[in-house]
């Protein structure tokens, strides 16, 4: 079976009205205590498997998980044991029989977990939803982490009823959004213990493994399968880059170490806007053919990385810009405190609105449907045209004639012959019997009759209309009325294509082309950046990222040996803008200092100086990036 299910973490503020609103309602506490098992080199948690025995009040349960279809999604097996005791056998000939049975090494106990569950259910009208709280540890070796989260897992219904609920206590009591599993944790756990046990070890290794297991969530690799629908492929993409941000997110609102260790770091922001630029990205690169999130869901995440971006720019100047000029020789001074952005990252990051935010973008993400049809603009202008001043007269009907988009976005299938004339005669039939006027009885006022879909036409809203006419009768009314048509120029003809229509272009070709305009607009005004200005040269580097993370996204679908050197260069190109543009931004602090600090004109001129050099690097970079070769061929 499969469970769906939520997980957040309760801050220390909320714990007590956590608790109390779950006992107000009656909910049950029960006692639980779960040993997980794997192999002294991980190898279950190498093929994502996590086995535990746990005792529930007096029974014991065995339960084996894998993951599922999506992000809240997880395959579950349970089975009622007598005691704790293991038993693989229960397992032959299920979908994990395989990887049990190539176990090279012999299950043992790995890490263990206490703690008190609080239990109720809720129904709303999507479903009914358990919430669990759960208060205790995370035990491996000599380590111990505190549990504190509540779950929220559906038992009937739908996933929106999960959200709906998360979403509720969430502004209720500040929830942060953690998507660590307790075997995850566990194993994780486990292997930082086993390395600080290591005898010898010296203090600066303990740390740099301390600090390694809190460390941020880079980008990892999307692999995307020719079969995969833009939808699918959105989807995958999305549910990479949300993780990549809920993970920094929650090591920022320190979720485990508040006031015992300081996990979020200048890394953790980096990253987390990392994931923000590469998630804006991909609703760039799948524009047209997949479903966006809601406006606003765009809109706030603009917001959300400006936010971030301000404690960034702090960063880069404390760790690389100032160092650079005091190894230059600058005379050293305090920052003003006013430069201190308005609010920390860590707020930011466990901030309700915020985390509301990541549930909403998550909920999306895990039903990306085709993009909206009625939202696409005309194929072309000729298209457009003919749509617009396309008014049949009784005894006429309009034939749909499609074309192949050039935009970037879904290809649409030129109309065949045949079609042609099947939806003559079902549209002489209509025309016949309406006498060419709408519902309305104003002749001419729509474009063509409603098919049973609901659409207008035979192939919907997106064809364009080119008038076919045929006689109403044989009489002489009917031969008139075609000769004064004629002259007034209301004929349409019907123009059956040269070439048949083409077969539906895979998700690697639409990557592939829209990747490829991308690099054209990059690369034509790289060409050119010694007479960009810097709003421009801004502008150009976002591009630039946006064309690295739209490759990253495409390239399990496209040939290696074509897009590795291309990458290289790409990202040649984006470190020289990356620097250029951290430069401008301390140039602008340093110049608004000069009038209260004198040093601050030797970091000026500095700055200038490097400005120049980096011009002229990145204008070399452009022009090896236009040698590149061409991935998309």
């Amino acid at each position: 079976m499969s469970e769906q299910e939520l997980k957040l973490h309760v801050p220390e503020a909320s714990r007590a009205g956590v608790e109390r609103e779950l006992r107000q309602a009656g909910a049950e506490r029960l006692p639980l205590h779960a040993m997980y098992f794997d192999t002294p080199d991980r190898e279950l948690a190498r093929a994502r498997i996590a086995i535990r025995l746990r005792r529930e009040g007096r029974n014991w349960v065995q339960t084996l998980k894998t993951p599922g279809s999506n992000a809240i999604t997880r395959v579950e097996m349970n089975h009622a044991r007598p005691g704790p005791i293991l038993d693989l056998s229960v397992y032959a000939g299920t979908e994990v029989h395989e990887a049990l049975a190539d176990l090279k090494g012999p299950l043992g106990l790995r890490y263990e977990t206490d703690v008190t569950r609080l239990v109720r259910k809720t129904r709303t009208r999507q479903g009914t939803v358990e919430i669990a709280y759960d208060v205790g540890v995370l035990r491996a070796g000599d380590l111990e982490l505190p549990i504190r989260e509540v779950e929220f897992e559906l038992v009937s219904g739908r996933a929106a009823a999960i959200f709906g609920v998360a979403r509720n206590w969430l502004a209720r009591y500040g929830l942060v959004l953690d998507p660590r599993s307790k075997s995850e944790r566990g194993d994780a756990l486990a292997r930082l213990s086993q390395t600080l046990a290591q005898p010898g070890l010296t203090e600066a290794s303990r740390s740099a493994a301390i600090a390694q297991f809190w460390g941020p969530r880079p980008a990892r690799p999307i692999r995307l399968t020719p079969e995969m629908t833009a939808p699918q492929g959105l989807a995958a993409v999305a549910a990479e880059c949300l993780d990549q941000i809920a993970r920094n997110a929650a090591m920022l609102a320190e979720v485990d170490t508040l006031d015992v260790y300081g996990a979020g770091q200048p890394e953790h922001v980096h990253q987390l806007r990392v994931g923000i630029r590469r998630l804006r990205s991909a609703w760039r690169l799948f524009r047209g053919w997949a479903q966006l999130p809601p406006a606003d869901i765009q809109a706030e995440v603009r917001d959300y990385f400006s936010a971030f971006g301000a404690n960034r720019d702090q960063d880069v100047l404390k760790e690389s810009i100032i160092p650079a000029l005091e190894k230059a020789g600058m005379p050293t001074f305090d920052m003003p405190d006013e430069e201190a952005p308005p609010v920390a990252a860590r707020e930011t990051a466990s901030g309700a609105a915020f985390q509301g935010w990541l549930l909403r973008a998550l909920e999306w993400s895990l039903d990306v449907g085709p993009a909206d049809e009625t939202a696409r603009p005309p194929i072309d202008a000729a298209s457009a045209s003919i749509a617009a001043s396309a008014r049949p007269a009784a005894g006429h009907v309009v034939v749909p004639v499609r074309g192949h988009r050039d935009d970037g976005g879904e290809p649409l299938s030129i109309g065949t012959p045949e079609a042609a004339l099947a939806g003559t005669s079902s549209m002489c039939e209509t025309a016949a019997a309406t006498g060419g006027d709408d519902a309305s009885g104003k002749n001419g006022d729509s474009a063509a009759p409603a098919n049973g879909n609901g659409q207008s036409g035979a192939n919907g809203p997106r064809g364009a209309w080119a008038a076919h006419t045929t006689k109403a009768s044989n009489g002489a009314d009917g031969a008139s009325r075609d000769a004064s048509m004629a002259a007034s120029g209301a004929i349409q003809p019907t123009i059956i294509p040269l070439q048949p229509p083409r077969a539906p272009r895979t998700v690697a070709m639409l990557l592939a082309r829209r990747l490829r305009k991308w690099h054209a607009h990059v690369l034509r005004e790289g060409r050119r950046f010694a007479e960009l200005d810097i709003p421009s040269r801004h502008d150009l580097r976002k591009r630039a990222k946006r064309l690295r993370y739209g490759l990253s996204f495409a390239e399990s679908l496209l040939p290696p040996h074509k897009t590795r050197d291309y990458r290289r260069r790409l990202a040649a190109v984006q470190d020289v803008l990356g620097e250029i543009n951290d430069l401008a931004v301390a140039h602008d602090l340093y110049r608004q200092w000069s009038s209260r600090h004198p040093q601050a004109w030797f970091a000026l001129g500095w700055i200038s100086a490097r400005q120049e050099k980096l011009i002229a690097e990145a204008e070399h970079a452009f022009a090896k990036l236009g040698q590149a070769k061409k991935f998309w061929k």
